[in-house]
């Protein structure tokens, strides 16, 4: 398994979302299909068919807790695989 699919697994099982890094979340999007552009701090990811706009700023290196839930959310909304 892939670090991709380890991450994945990761925010699904909902461990702990204060323990996720910033750059392999923006992969994980990147991954799943989103679209990125960044402004300043903010990494702001968008994808046809999701009407929801993720904007992701680090803290320190890891994610916000918060924004690791919105991400689970919209995955779990829109039912998004690697690779799919």
């Amino acid at each position: 398994m892939g670090k991709n699919e380890e991450l994945y697994e990761h925010i699904m099982l909902r461990r702990s979302d204060a323990n996720v890094a910033f750059d392999r979340l923006c992969t994980l999007l990147d991954r799943l299909g989103f679209t990125e552009r960044i402004k300043g701090d903010h990494h702001i990811f968008t994808m046809e068919g999701v009407k929801e706009i993720i904007n992701l700023q680090p803290r320190d290196g890891k994610a916000k807790s918060y924004q690791v839930k919105q991400v689970r959310d919209v995955i779990l909304k829109y039912d998004l695989r690697i690779g799919v």
